[in-house]
């Protein structure tokens, strides 16, 4: 009968290598911000080979008690069907991991009662803190007052809420480049495709556009903000909409790139010429932006460092430090969507 391979230990890992169990421990179980002070960079390397030759699994348990909290974060996304939430969480996960920790997502559909579940559950999990990218402006205050009150480390991301520590876009200043814009290359018949009112990403992004419309004397009327949910669909009804009331609109501000190529394609049916016609903008800038039939312009976001820097932020508060909120500058990146427009 063949004897079973006995699993690897620290001390036998420690012994083959001579060095002391509490170093190898130090480096493969530790928090990660103090692998660098446990050994040099040669030592690392070594530990870390020997560790996958022998197929060395840290226990998560005994490393969370000796840690003395759990190396699992708690990451509440609208939808992962949503490329932008799916590009942050890339960018957390990754920072995650380089630092030890482990991260599991849930999608809340943008729902209150499923969100208060979701948050009960990670709880329950004792994870370490939360990443939060679905807050809704107003009715969210209660949720997170809470969570601050039981002293639960936690970070929102993208959408902000006033008084919380966030990691988002200054999506006003999004919006005011999109209206800078559209002004400059001569649109004055402007229209708004603003997404959920509940979301501080599409509520702040309108009213940049807005506010910068009416400095130059051009007040943009409700019946051309529409609000609906953030997807190609909406995006496509909504143009229909706005086409069917007025087919001299020149320039249409969509808060995300779903809503934007959705707009696109009512633009087509109603046989105008998008970018010549009807210039459109975006928000996001995702990589489908740029890979359109007619490229589509986008205020441009690093969602994958935005990712990495909530996690960080997040681990500050784990650790016990005070975080001020971080807004990332947006740039735009201009294409065929609104480039031809003054060449009519």
């Amino acid at each position: 009968m063949l004897d079973t391979p006995k699993r690897p230990t620290l001390k036998s890992m420690a012994a083959e290598l001579g060095i002391h169990v509490s170093t190898l421990s130090r480096v493969l179980n530790g928090d990660a911000s103090a692998v660098t002070k446990a050994a040099s960079p040669d030592v690392i390397e070594r530990i870390r080979q020997l560790a996958a030759e022998r197929n060395y699994k840290p226990n998560i348990q005994a490393t969370a008690l000796r840690l003395q909290r759990s190396q699992e974060i708690g990451i509440l996304m609208p939808r992962m069907t949503d490329l932008v939430m799916a590009t942050l969480y890339e960018g957390i996960d990754a920072a995650a991991d380089g630092a030890g920790y482990m991260t599991f997502v849930s999608n809340t559909l943008d729902e209150p009662a499923r969100q208060r579940a979701l948050i009960d559950r990670n709880l329950r999990r004792q994870v370490a803190g939360l990443i939060i990218g679905d807050s809704h402006l107003g009715s969210g205050e209660a949720l997170l007052a809470n969570l601050r009150d039981r002293n639960v480390p936690y970070v929102l991301i993208s959408r902000r809420q006033p008084g919380h520590p966030t990691v988002a876009c200054d999506d006003f200043l999004g919006g005011r480049l999109a209206a800078e814009h559209l002004h400059a290359i001569g649109c004055r018949n402007v229209a708004v495709l603003a997404g959920e009112r509940f979301a501080s990403t599409g509520a702040d992004r309108t009213s940049g556009f807005i506010s910068f419309f009416s400095e130059k004397g051009i007040e943009v009327s409700a019946d051309r903000i529409l609000h609906g949910r953030f997807d190609t669909q909406e995006g496509r009804r909504q143009g229909q909409h706005l086409l069917s009331l007025d087919r001299s609109i020149d320039g249409v501000f969509a808060v995300n790139d779903f809503l934007a190529i959705g707009l696109m394609g009512a633009i087509r049916e109603a046989d105008l010429r998008l970018g010549t016609d009807v210039a459109v903008v975006g928000f996001n800038d995702t990589p489908l932006a740029a890979q359109l039939p007619i490229p589509l312009s986008s205020v441009r976001l690093p969602l994958h460092e935005m990712g990495n820097m909530a996690f960080q932020a997040l681990l500050a508060r784990i650790e016990g430090s005070e975080v001020e909120s971080i807004l990332v500058t947006p740039a735009l990146s201009v294409r065929e969507s609104s480039a031809m427009f003054n060449r009519r």
